[in-house]
């Protein structure tokens, strides 16, 4: 049954799962670990630790480069052995999250580095609704 639907963005390299290929691994997951329950909307985040800034147009121009990790974490588990699990192709190994982003990326269309993400208010209410374990399928 479908609760809610959500725009996001998937990876600009396309469907994958092996690691380095930076595409978004396809399949059934899980929620390993949820992140930032007590952050403010916008928080920055690297490697899973928010990093005392806020995000804002202003810190985005000073970093141009930079894979914006904003808001909360939902840390990816994939769940087929051999697939998206073990190996050359383990989602989580892979740091594959769902995870806010500046609200001015375009979601719909391809542009991560192989995370799923979603616009910072759904993700909110999307991390409010799952416990860790809640199963996630990726089909592209």
């Amino acid at each position: 049954m479908l609760l809610h639907r959500y725009p996001v963005s998937t990876a600009a390299n396309g469907v994958g799962e092996k690691s380095g290929s930076y595409c978004t691994p396809r399949g059934k997951h899980s929620i390993r670990a949820k992140i930032g329950a007590s952050q403010p909307l916008n928080t920055v985040f690297v490697r899973r630790r928010p990093t005392g800034e806020i995000y804002t147009p202003e810190l985005g121009a000073q970093y141009p480069g930079r894979d914006w990790i904003l808001t909360r974490i939902l840390w990816l588990s994939g769940s087929e052995v051999g697939f998206n699990r073990l190996g050359a192709c383990d989602t989580m190994r892979r740091y594959i999250y769902i995870h806010g982003t500046p609200d001015s990326t375009k979601l719909g269309q391809p542009g991560s580095k192989g995370c799923v993400r979603m616009r910072n208010a759904d993700l909110v209410e999307l991390f409010d609704l799952v416990p860790v374990d809640t199963e996630v399928y990726i089909g592209m």
